[in-house]
């Protein structure tokens, strides 16, 4: 894959055609989920393609995703704000166009899942000749962007290479927080969070918030320091306690490519060998 970090999905803008491969169905969700909320606020007609199945069956998915805590998305589905047209054999601009309806004054917004039914197999050539056709009519539209999700265990990793070229970026989960001291991203495999910038005073309630949002039901969680150019004893305190928070009993945390300076104060606080800690390299 490309290096760089991916584009927040909640700062698409018009002629945004990106890209998505997601590790597993949380993230997805995350992702989506965030994608779709920011164009009900902005009045955007949101439209979703996945050709090759009834239009139906693709609500129905959709439903099952929203169920469980998305009761704003789940209704969005049920009323016909995100409208699911049945695409099959139909070129791309037109369903975009159709399903937006007459009154597109505030834009459009299309999500798209990457099935291979009508496609032939993952990273054929009918992969790209659909995401071709969606960008193109993206931007033919000009008040239009769409977000094209790939599940990567159905694709290798040069098929990825091959479809991300086909669209101008890739996009990601909004962060968690970001005061332009210390932003804090989610991460979904494994579970967790990275966190990149300096844990002060002034960043510990944002940090502390994070770390309070992790899902308390997970065996284990991941918190990525490689960014973190300063930890005072405080933010220490907080990530060696996360498990504070848990309600799954001997839950581990990773610490992952941990600054110098914070091994040095765990070992100088005697949290080095802190209980559920587990160390996973040394930046």
């Amino acid at each position: 894959m490309a290096v760089g970090h991916p584009a927040a999905v909640g700062g698409m803008r018009f002629g945004d055609h990106f890209f998505l491969a997601y590790d597993n169905g949380a993230e997805r969700y995350a992702v989506l989920a965030a994608y779709l909320r920011a164009g009900l606020r902005a009045g955007h007609a949101l439209v979703h393609l996945a050709d090759g199945e009834s239009a139906e069956a693709v609500r129905d998915r959709l439903r099952a995703l929203f169920a469980a805590d998305a009761p704003d998305l789940l209704a969005a589905v049920n009323d016909g704000r995100v409208a699911v047209p049945e695409a099959a054999g139909r070129p791309a601009a037109e369903v975009i166009a159709s399903a937006a309806g007459p009154d597109r004054s505030a834009g459009v917004r299309v999500s798209v899942e990457a099935s291979p039914s009508s496609r032939g197999w993952p990273g054929s050539a009918g992969f790209a000749a659909f995401e071709d056709a969606v960008g193109r009519a993206v931007a033919a539209a000009g008040d239009a962007m769409a977000l094209c999700q790939f599940d990567r265990q159905w694709f290798g990793a040069g098929r990825l290479d091959a479809l991300e070229a086909c669209h101008g970026g890739r996009a990601g989960a909004d962060a968690v927080f970001d005061d332009g001291v210390l932003r804090i991203d989610p991460l979904f495999a494994p579970p967790g969070l990275r966190l990149s910038g300096s844990i002060d005073e002034s960043t510990l309630p944002g940090l502390l918030a994070a770390l309070r949002g992790l899902d308390d039901r997970a065996a284990h969680v991941c918190l990525d320091l490689a960014g973190v150019e300063f930890c005072d004893l405080a933010g220490l305190r907080a990530l060696v306690g996360v498990n504070e928070w848990s309600i799954v009993p001997d839950r581990l945390v990773v610490l992952r490519s941990a600054p110098r300076c914070v091994e040095m104060m765990m070992r100088a606080s005697g949290w080095e060998g802190a209980p559920g800690i587990v160390h996973e390299g040394v930046r």
